[in-house]
């Protein structure tokens, strides 16, 4: 007999599955926050009743299927939006069967949902000119221009994750001997990345005499940590900025991400291994590097230079007998 409610469950996976047992980041909290959110209400609305009486059999198959449709057709939601959610979703109910296994049937029909299929476009980046155009866009006689330059150069240099960049407190950033600056990366994950000699005496300046090592690296000007939607209309601004001395960025979606990637392609212009740049991004596994072979023309270029152009008449084929030249006519 199931004794858990809905409601129950959900508030056991989210302060205890979540929180204690997987110790969760705030990120992935607050995005299984939304994704349940956004499911309940529709359940709800579905079934005519308030979520605090909603059951788990309520939450069946059909429903998260017509849910994840709801939210590309009425919330334009992208497939990688779509599986994320979903991904959410069956996190939510491999729970559920290890916590009350008369549950298992029901859950596992919905664990056996595929993720949907889409096309994965090539990464934008930005070359050595446009870099260039973007750290020379940011006004330096300010406060704002100034914290702005350092920004983006770390930024580009070393390949941090949006979430890293803000999260930088004064006492992550080591300068001297062997300068380099430490982040907490995805999936709890500490890593320190190198710093060249202009980047570290550009902070070294920029930090000044401050003495407090938890204050942000890049604060506000109310001198809070900045948020991720200021970074990325920081960004923005100077792209807009920069497309005047560099028209070519103004074709281009440039993100804070657009400059993780921009990273990613200069060290493997510079024929850095793929493995070095998967530790340096902090990637996971060195497959995920290959999206900037997959980018790289230049090095597509190098292959196709290699081979040789095959050895075949270039003369127009003729057919041999009256059938084959009526249907060479056709």
């Amino acid at each position: 007999m199931n004794t858990a409610t809905l409601p129950a469950l959900i508030q056991r996976f989210f302060t205890d599955r979540l929180c204690i047992q997987m110790e969760a980041s705030r990120h992935t909290v607050a995005g299984y926050r939304d994704t349940f959110r956004l499911l309940l209400r529709f359940a709800s609305a579905r079934h005519g009743k308030p979520p605090v009486k909603l059951t788990v059999e309520d939450i069946d198959v059909d429903l998260v299927a017509d849910f994840l449709v709801h939210g590309e057709t009425t919330r334009g939601n992208t497939a990688r939006s779509r599986n994320t959610r979903l991904a959410a979703i069956r996190s939510f109910f491999r729970y559920v069967a290890m916590t009350d296994p008369t549950w298992l049937l029901h859950c596992q029909r919905i664990l056996a949902m595929p993720n949907k299929r889409y096309v994965k476009r090539a990464v934008t980046f930005l070359d050595a000119e446009e870099i260039a155009a973007l750290l020379a866009a940011p006004d330096r006689s300010t406060w704002a221009g100034r914290r702005d330059h350092a920004l983006l150069l770390l930024a580009i240099q070393t390949g941090l994750r949006a979430s890293e960049l803000v999260n930088l407190r004064c006492g992550d950033v080591a300068l001297g001997s062997g300068a380099h600056i430490r982040c907490m990366g995805k999936g709890r994950k500490e890593r320190c990345t190198p710093l060249r000699r202009d980047t570290a005496k550009l902070l070294a300046a920029w930090i000044g005499d401050r003495s407090d090592d938890n204050r942000p690296l890049f604060p506000s000007i109310r001198g809070e940590r900045l948020s991720r939607d200021a970074l990325e209309h920081l960004v923005r601004k100077h792209c807009l900025t920069a497309s005047r001395a560099c028209p070519r960025i103004a074709a281009k979606r440039v993100t804070p991400h657009t400059l993780r990637h921009s990273t990613a392609m200069d060290l493997l212009h510079h024929g850095v291994d793929q493995a070095v740049i998967a530790l340096w991004l902090g990637h996971e596994s060195v497959a995920t590097t290959q999206i900037y072979i997959h980018a790289d023309m230049r090095m597509k270029e190098k292959a196709l230079a290699r081979i040789a152009a095959p050895a075949t008449p270039s003369s127009r084929f003729r057919p041999d007998d009256q059938f084959l030249a009526f249907l060479e006519g056709l």
